[in-house]
């Protein structure tokens, strides 16, 4: 399968079986992440693997909605950056985030993006501050977002090349 193909067929997936998603496919994961691009090759992100059923109830609660799907993950992986090494770490920590996204659908794991900063949580603190209690995340850690992980019955349909907006592609000019 070339990168397109592989991008083209990648899907947001919130539904997930309970089946348990094997150590080795969440390690290629979590090495897909590290080896993302990154300004000045700084690697500002840090990843925290949550699989205790009992935490991932409570990540639920992290966005005042969009969360909902963590509860019956397997697993999820916190993305934090360190914004003392590098004012673009938002930027690398996603990078990291969509390595980690392309990677669980290639392996047949479904995986849904949970965005982190500058979202609200169900107690109407931010979802940083909720996130970083709950995780013991010291200061200097800037919450970008949440990947859930569980295995999944269904893959959503692909996208389809001939569906992507070409009129948002400008040469030379806007």
């Amino acid at each position: 399968m070339d990168l397109l193909e592989i991008m083209r067929n990648r899907r947001s997936v919130r539904s997930y079986t309970g089946e348990a998603v094997p150590e080795e496919k969440i390690e290629q994961i979590l090495k897909a992440g590290l080896l993302s691009a990154s300004g000045k090759n700084l690697k500002p992100w840090e990843f925290i693997v949550v699989r205790d059923k009992e935490v991932l109830a409570k990540l639920t609660k992290s966005r005042a909605a969009g969360a909902a799907m963590i509860e019956h993950a397997d697993c999820a992986i916190v993305v934090v950056g360190d914004t003392e090494k590098t004012d673009v770490w938002t930027e690398d920590c996603s990078a990291a985030m969509t390595n980690m996204h392309l990677m669980a659908d290639c392996l047949g794991v479904g995986s849904c993006w949970v965005q982190g900063r500058l979202r609200i949580a169900s107690d109407e603190r931010t979802t940083e501050e909720f996130i970083r209690e709950l995780l013991d995340i010291p200061d200097k850690y800037g919450v970008e977002a949440i990947l859930s992980l569980g295995m999944t019955e269904e893959h959503p349909e692909a996208h389809s090349l001939e569906e992507l907006p070409m009129e948002k592609i400008h040469k030379e000019k806007f």
